[in-house]
């Protein structure tokens, strides 16, 4: 018997079959910049809207899922994944102040299924259009005997623009600046190995109701990313930001100072937001210490920005106005030890 690519477990096909379910979903996302069409081999941009800028800067990033994917093949619910990638990467470039403008995704999967490829793509696209930026390119590997045939990972890459005078880069921050806090929309995407190791969820788990959290655990886990893109760019607009920063990896301990300039530290006050269910549900059920869980999940504070005190009324009110929670949760302080002190 004659031997071809599809015996050997990859196929083609099922490739362009999807690209074909993919294509309303991306051409959704374009917008006046995108000059090039699907397809090409290589996806194209214009700059010539940002002429005004005196010295445009390009600010890129790029990240993952983790094993939050995990959960998604458990529940075989692939249509949110993609968002949480695309938040990933443009939550992190807007805290320099950039506005993104396109997105590219890379997906490897052990068995290209179209339709799932579709529902995973459809997420990004949704994600994209969350954050105002294009999805202009892409690529779907299919990598039989490295993946098992129902897994994948998918990551991605955004490019944003900011004017050079106008990025923020948290050295203006000051003693006495408030730090205002931006409601997550729960664990986000980080922190999934302690989540798995503490919940060792399985299909029938995690269609388990749980009363401390108002729905099913994997209803709960598979929520979304946060996506800050556009009330951050309006609070730009409106107030000035001299830090900003991502609650990603590392929570607070490791992020925080990632805002503030060398001799300055972080007070944050606990109890002076809401905490989501899904955090004391899963200290209590791992018995994890205060500072672990601080470290590693974002406590249900997706964001933070520090604002003058003059500033911080107004910054609350703005992102609430515009459909996000917010706190006043801490200010800064001379730096006396630790970066970030909680309590």
């Amino acid at each position: 018997m004659a031997m071809d690519y599809k015996s050997s477990g990859v196929d083609v096909e099922a490739g362009y079959r999807s690209v074909e379910l993919m294509k309303r979903h991306v051409a959704a996302t374009f917008n006046k910049g995108v000059v090039s069409e699907l397809g090409g081999f290589g996806g194209m941009y214009s700059l010539s809207a940002f002429k005004n800028m005196e010295e445009p800067v390009l600010v890129s990033g790029t990240d993952g899922v983790g094993t939050k994917l995990k959960i998604a093949f458990l529940m075989n619910r692939h249509g949110t994944v993609g968002i949480d990638c695309v938040a990933m990467c443009v939550n992190d470039i807007v805290c320099s102040g950039a506005k993104p403008l396109f997105f590219l995704d890379y997906i490897a999967c052990g068995k290209n299924v179209p339709e799932r490829i579709e529902q995973i793509v459809k997420g990004v696209a949704e994600g994209c259009r969350q954050a105002g930026a294009a999805l202009i390119g892409g690529e779907t590997a299919e990598m039989p005997g490295f993946y098992n045939k129902d897994e994948y990972d998918i990551a991605g890459f955004a490019v944003g623009i900011a004017d050079r005078k106008k990025i923020i880069n948290g050295k203006g921050v000051r003693p006495g600046d408030k730090i205002i806090g931006l409601a997550s929309s729960g664990l986000h995407s980080n922190g999934f190995s302690l989540v798995r190791k503490i919940l060792r969820p399985s299909e029938p788990g995690l269609g388990e109701y749980v009363e401390e959290l108002g729905e099913k655990v994997g209803d709960e886990l598979i929520k979304p990313t946060r996506i800050y893109v556009r009330e951050i760019l309006n609070l730009i607009d409106k107030v000035e930001i001299r830090g900003i920063c991502n609650i990603t990896g590392g929570g607070f301990y490791e992020n925080v100072p990632r805002m503030l300039p060398e001799g300055i530290n972080a007070s944050i006050k606990c109890g002076s937001w809401h905490v989501p269910p899904i955090f004391p549900y899963l200290q209590k059920a791992g018995k994890v210490a205060d500072e672990v869980m601080y470290g590693t999940f974002n406590m249900g504070i997706g964001m933070c920005a520090a604002v003058s005190p003059e500033n911080a009324a107004a910054a609350i009110k703005t992102l609430s106005r515009g459909g996000c929670p917010a706190f006043e949760i801490g200010e800064a302080v001379i730096g006396d030890g630790e970066r970030v002190a909680i309590c």
